[in-house]
């Protein structure tokens, strides 16, 4: 096959200071989709990720450890590749910014920069942002604070050099407007546009003298050239751009990049001072930048420093790493924020890949082995629902494919599971096992089975993007090879006659209970506890850890003053079906309506206990949902622990002698 053109990819480079959580991981997982989409649509791609190495947090993290900088970088960036490594990404280039190469371009292009009088020296007086490592102006700030993280940004002054953003921002609007496609979503661009571009942008600081761990300015040894600068510019570096002569072929073949994946966080940089340096380089710029949004947890971003994370480590070992990119690519919204819990995962995989995908192929395996010793054969005995199984399948393709370059993974993979749900409602119209009563019947019931087969192998190809492992290991069952593009937009592709499956089908996906795996991780982090060695337990981890599995809300103590406690009644208390340590109460707190609380208090009371009687409820938390009921609060209770830190009892504590709606303060 010809190739379609060239295609260059890239995710925003993971910053260096720990190890990345889920939401992290997010970005080369979904990048990672569209490249193989766009290989297996015949295109030649180039997929960059990387990591981000410089900058103050990363300078104070290693001076902590008693590490160089670079001793620390080497080591978190090699945690950052295992992570990706294990979600099975198809990169071509892992770039870090420390590397030499990188170095030294970052170094010409900033003095070409200077020397063609973009960048002048001066000096930076006002707020910056610690967390994203950025420049603020008071007009940017989101109730006093900085309006990507949250965080409230500190006065700095210093020397700097500063790069001339009104010499490009009039060509930057200009370029947005004619070209509406280039930042997606449509909510981001109209962002850029009303809150920075338009208002007018300030002066760039692009060098600091307080840190030292950066890039240095070979012209001015006082300087290190500024993280973003440092950062952006490694989508050129990578290919090989030589800002001094002629650039390497390979980054000839492939810029202008495709796409640029990011988090929504970082879109002011990708798509405002990133398109300005590579104008002022002369350079086109990128055809699209997808600032995705968040996973949340518990209601609230992801966030390291409270422990409200999930790892990738973690996941992968529960449920694999298909089920795992499934959901990433499935749950993360086009727009709006997606939630995450290990309930969430576990439902998803259950009911789409186990339920849906895993059945479906193990019935077909195991009717074909029953029926026909595993072979397939298209006797041409066709019925009504033969063809509409057969025009949605020859239909799926283009679906996915229209979903894909809008960059709507979650809608795609929609599309791809509307198949295989069509797949299963062809069994039930067609019951292989009543024609195989009927020794007449054969014909039609080894084309019923040829179709479901055929079928699958589309559905399988296509899902390779997606799931690489899972799709291979399908059309392995099936006796199959992954279908060129060409023909996945027509049926009757496999051998019509001679083909067979294995004669012994694999479980795709295992179904699992919520409460099986919480005890899977208890046992997890109590052998990592006890291979850290005889030190003392860390009870507040354990605490929060636990509090985590269970799914409960988490209130910072800067957050006290506006907890909301009340006593309410408990008016009915009902065991959870689907988890052993819950029980679901449904409370009276004074207000106009009940409230239902779920509470991991099963071990120790039964619900007759509780009935009637008075409890303390923190009523202002998120809602949670937990094993399928929706918490809207926690009741206060007492943990007694034994001299290692195991919970021996939970003791409610009961409020019985104070009315119902009281607070508690």
């Amino acid at each position: 096959m010809e190739t379609k053109g060239n295609y260059y990819i890239t995710t925003a480079i993971a910053y260096t200071s720990g190890k990345p959580h889920i939401g992290n991981v997010a970005d080369p997982i979904v990048a990672d989709a569209i490249a193989r989409f766009k290989r297996m649509q015949g295109y030649e791609v180039f997929f960059q990720t990387g990591t981000d190495e410089h900058g103050k947090k990363n300078e104070q993290k290693a001076k902590a450890q008693g590490l160089s900088p670079k001793e620390f970088v080497d080591g978190t960036s090699r945690v950052v590749k295992e992570q990706f490594d294990m979600m099975n990404l198809s990169y071509n280039h892992f770039i870090r910014t420390t590397d030499e190469y990188h170095v030294k371009e970052v170094q010409k292009i900033f003095k070409k920069f200077y020397d063609q009088g973009d960048i002048y020296k001066g000096s930076y007086e006002g707020l910056y942002c610690d967390e994203c490592e950025s420049f603020l102006a008071e007009s940017q700030l989101v109730d006093g604070k900085c309006p990507d993280c949250g965080r409230e940004p500190r006065k700095e002054q210093e020397e700097a050099y500063f790069f001339k953003m009104s010499n490009y921002t009039q060509r930057l609007i200009e370029h947005i407007n004619t070209h509406p496609e280039f930042i997606q979503p449509v909510s981001r661009r109209n962002e850029m546009m009303n809150n920075f571009l338009l208002p007018g942008l300030q002066d760039l600081c692009v060098t600091r003298t307080s840190i030292k761990w950066g890039i240095p300015v070979d012209f001015d040894s006082d300087h290190v050239i500024y993280v973003w600068l440092d950062a952006l510019t490694n989508y050129i570096t990578g290919l090989g751009y030589h800002c001094d002569g002629e650039s390497e072929p390979s980054f000839q073949k492939f810029w202008p990049a495709g796409l640029h994946v990011i988090g929504k966080d970082i879109t002011r940089f990708h798509t405002i001072y990133w398109p300005i340096f590579l104008m002022a380089l002369g350079l086109p710029l990128p055809k699209q930048v997808f600032g995705h949004p968040w996973f949340m947890m518990n209601g609230g971003k992801m966030s390291k420093s409270t422990g409200n994370v999930l790892y990738a480590d973690d996941l992968v070992d529960i449920f694999d790493v298909d089920p795992v990119r499934y959901f990433v690519l499935r749950e993360l919204p086009f727009e709006t924020d997606g939630n995450i819990t290990w309930e969430a995962v576990n439902e998803r995989t259950n009911s789409d890949l186990a339920n849906v995908l895993g059945n479906l192929v193990n019935r077909t395996v195991s009717m074909l082995n029953k029926y026909f010793d595993g072979f397939v054969e298209d006797c041409g005995v066709a019925e009504s629902c033969d063809y509409e199984l057969q025009k949605a399948a020859a239909a799926c393709r283009d679906k996915v494919a229209a979903k894909m370059e809008q960059l709507r993974t979650a809608d795609a993979l929609n599309e791809l599971f509307t198949l295989f749900k069509r797949c299963n409602k062809y069994i039930d119209e067609t019951a292989p096992w009543l024609l195989a009563k009927e020794q007449f019947k054969y014909a039609r019931l080894s084309t019923v089975l040829y179709n479901l087969v055929d079928s699958i192998c589309i559905g399988a190809s296509l899902l390779f993007p997606f799931m690489p492992d899972t799709a291979v290991s399908i059309l392995r069952q099936l006796g199959a090879v992954p279908l060129p593009w060409e023909q996945l937009d027509r049926v009757k592709n496999y051998p019509q006659k001679g083909g067979k499956v294995t004669n012994v089908p694999e479980i795709l996906f295992q179904r699992q209970e919520l409460e099986d795996i919480y005890a899977q991780l208890e046992q997890k982090y109590a052998e990592q506890e006890k291979a850290a060695g005889p030190a003392e337990p860390d009870m507040e981890s354990r605490s929060r850890r636990r509090q985590e599995l269970q799914g409960i809300a988490k209130i910072g103590i800067e957050d006290f003053s506006a907890i909301d406690l009340r006593v309410a009644k408990v008016v009915d208390c009902q065991p959870v079906k689907r988890a052993k340590k819950l029980l679901q109460l449904t409370l009276d707190d004074g207000t106009t309506s009940l409230r239902t609380v779920a509470s991991g208090i099963a071990q120790w009371y039964k619900p007759e206990e509780l009935a009637g009687r008075h409890v303390i409820v923190v009523s202002n938390l998120r809602p949670a949902v937990l094993c399928g009921v929706e918490s809207q609060g926690m009741i206060l209770a007492a943990s007694v622990t034994d001299a290692q830190g195991q919970t021996e009892e939970v003791k409610v504590i009961f409020a019985d002698n104070i009315p119902v709606g009281s607070q508690v303060r």
